[in-house]
Formats: structure tokens, sequence, C-alpha cells
């Protein structure tokens, strides 16, 4: 958490930052951690079944798990805040690569042990 907390402040309005990892591995815990640094209060849950929360137009928190093609992003309308004024989270987003902006960020979570990660990352 602290180190998403901390790496919110290097973003700015437009980037895109895909989150990788196994499942299990955190990607959920660290857009809380970047939603914190944000400044965002609201409750960060999983958007899983929505494919993707928007918190206030300043965090665009995504789930491509369940998608299977950039199409099914589009017709979705979710590339469309690729391009917005907030940050964009994108849990899966190997799901979605043919539709992702060319400038994006990456961090990548590694499950070591029950509490232990590594994090590798873009600024």
């Amino acid at each position: 958490m602290q180190f998403a907390r901390d790496y919110a402040r290097t973003l700015k309005g437009g980037d895109v930052v895909l989150l990788e990892g196994q499942m299990g591995a955190g990607k959920t815990v660290f857009a809380k951690g970047v939603a914190a640094g944000l400044g965002i209060t609201e409750e960060i849950t999983s958007p899983t079944y929505s494919y993707m929360n928007d918190y206030g137009g300043r965090l665009y928190h995504y789930d491509c798990y369940r998608l299977t093609s950039g199409a099914q992003a589009e017709a979705l309308g979710l590339c469309d805040y690729f391009y917005a004024d907030g940050v964009c989270l994108v849990e899966w987003a190997s799901n979605i690569a043919d539709v992702l902006p060319a400038a994006c960020k990456k961090v990548t979570i590694k499950k070591l042990s029950g509490e232990e990660r590594e994090i590798e990352y873009d600024i």
C-alpha cells in the first residue's frame, strides 16, 4: 500500500498504468494505494463484474480478466477513458492489448510469499 501511495505521486492525468501479476498478487491492493496517494477517499473495490470503476474522473480502475479482445473493450466504451484526464489502472491488460495507448506505464507485482511482494515498475 505504501509503495503504491508513493508511486501515485509520479502519476498525472492521462497516464495509463498496466498492472501485471498473477491472480491474488495484489493488483487491487495496489489500486487502493494509488487511490489513497491521489487523495481519493472512496472505498476501492475490484471492478471484476463492472469491468471499470470510475472514481470521480480522477482514477479509472479496470479489470479486463473477463474480456477476450480489444473490440469488446471498445464496444463497452472502456477505451474512451484512456484519453480522459484521470489516471487509468488496467488489470489483465494483455486481454485488450490491441486497443491500449502506445505510451503506457507498467507495474508488475510478483507474489513471493504470504505478504511479501516484489514490484517492478516504470516511472
